[in-house]
């Protein structure tokens, strides 16, 4: 009977262990299990970069499948475990580091049923993203924040100029096969249109290029607008940055744990309780 009660309870302190161990990285024990999952993601992508090379798959092949699939299981188990050991699983699932981790194993099984899937094993690299949790280096990460806002408010306006740059690059293809016609290389309209956009994002692959001087001179003019197309989106996203960046100043960012959403009368992190700095 004693031994019946007992279980339960020390299966409740492993669960919270190993959610400490998993989920955490201050003690030395929780960054051990960090830095040796980065080791193990790091080897089973150099394994999927070797066996993408014809010499090294002859030799070496079956004994570079098995390792990746040992890789692979053993990242579907310690997924399952992340899942078992959270107290929130949905939300762990719906995060980042939860749809990475679920995608990491996710060729290995497609490879079952479209051949080669498994070289999508390399976005694996992404789950390397922890170590910035490992080395607490916070700030990292609320810059990287900063730069998602300012992504994300771009959206619309980026939405908006993208629609219009497909327009202009559909005129522009069409009248380029006016000017120059199949017998130059603008045998159609689409391949006009993909030497436009070629040549409006000053790619400039040469596979078709213009032969009279009207289609020249059009030519010039469209590579001048190139310049002017390329720097819109880049003076978009850099204004919501600057934005992004101002709005984080009149936050109150705590300098241990990097969480700034406090409000303006807080005296201590909602998060891990360190004083706040005072407001300027």
């Amino acid at each position: 009977m004693l031994e019946s009660e007992e279980t339960p309870a020390n299966w409740s302190k492993f669960r919270e262990r190993s959610r400490r161990i998993i989920f955490h990285s201050s003690r030395w024990d929780e960054k051990l299990f960090d830095v040796l999952l980065i080791v193990a993601i790091l080897t089973s992508v150099v394994i999927v970069m070797l066996e993408s090379v014809e010499s090294v798959r002859n030799e070496l092949g079956p004994m570079l499948f098995k390792l990746e699939l040992g890789f692979t299981i053993l990242f579907t188990v310690e997924y399952i475990f992340r899942i078992y050991v959270s107290k929130k699983p949905l939300r762990y699932m719906r995060s980042f580091f939860g749809i990475v981790d679920f995608v990491a194993i996710l060729p290995t099984y497609l490879d079952l049923i479209f051949p080669g899937a498994h070289y999508l094993l390399l976005v694996r690299c992404l789950r390397v993203l922890r170590v910035f949790r490992v080395l607490k280096l916070v700030e990292f990460i609320g810059e990287a924040n900063v730069l998602f806002r300012a992504v994300g408010a771009s959206v619309k306006k980026i939405v908006v100029f993208m629609t219009a740059v497909v327009l202009l690059v559909l005129i522009l293809g069409s009248i380029m096969f006016l000017i120059e016609g199949p017998e130059n290389g603008f045998t159609s309209i689409p391949k006009s249109v993909y030497w436009a956009i070629v040549t409006l994002t000053t790619v400039g692959y040469g596979d078709i290029s213009p032969q009279t001087p009207v289609g020249q001179m059009f030519a010039s003019v469209i590579m001048i607008i190139g310049y002017a197309v390329i720097a819109v989106p880049t003076g978009i996203v850099t204004a919501e940055i600057t934005l992004a960046t101002r709005g984080q100043r009149k936050e109150r960012r705590c300098q241990k744990c990097g969480e700034a959403d406090h409000k303006l009368t807080a005296k201590y992190c909602r998060m891990c309780g360190t004083q706040l700095e005072p407001l300027e």
